[in-house]
């Protein structure tokens, strides 16, 4: 009903002399009974179609933010040890123990150190002088995501951190 088309009229007194609304009053009370308490379902369908996603996302973010971390410290400390090694044959074991504990640390297995260890070096290995570079990369799978689906689809995001290391110049030359 539009507003030139509605009617205003004057309340009547009933013989008990309260007023009675027009019916055109009660008319328009039943419409907003059938509309009470359907914005809080609304607001609260939309809530949880907008609020999961996000909530999803915070957590995969914290997720690979976690795993970038590791990396990083794992890159660095599994550099540090290699170079700081007396021997070439403990050197590599060395590093693959810093990086598992860097990785243990945030969350991720440690078990999955060996693999994700490489080894460059410029030169002889920890020859004085000579540069260790060491890459370290791990996959981070999605959270909440079925094993049955990762069998057919690979869903992790790898992430991976470099660092160099310098072996001293005068290395091995203690005692000598």
């Amino acid at each position: 009903m539009t507003s030139a088309t509605r009617v205003w009229s004057v309340p009547s007194r009933s013989d008990a002399g309260r007023i009675e609304p027009p019916p055109t009053w009660a008319a328009e009370q039943t419409e907003v009974d059938h509309e009470s308490g359907s914005a809080v379902v609304e607001f609260l369908g939309v809530s949880l179609l907008l609020l999961v996603p996000v909530v999803y996302l915070v957590i995969v973010l914290a997720q690979l933010q976690a795993a970038s971390f590791a990396v990083d410290g794992a890159a660095r400390e599994a550099a540090r040890a290699y170079t700081t090694a007396q021997d070439a044959d403990g050197a590599h074991d060395r590093a693959v123990s810093a990086v598992a504990l860097a990785l243990g640390d945030q969350g991720l297995d440690p078990a999955a150190a060996a693999g994700a260890v490489g080894v460059v070096c410029s030169a002889t290995c920890l020859a004085p002088g000579s540069d260790v570079t060491v890459t370290v990369e791990v996959e981070v799978p999605l959270p909440g995501v079925p094993g049955f689906v990762r069998a057919v689809v690979p869903l992790a995001v790898p992430v991976s951190a470099v660092a160099t290391g310098h072996v001293d110049t005068f290395a091995g030359h203690g005692g000598e």
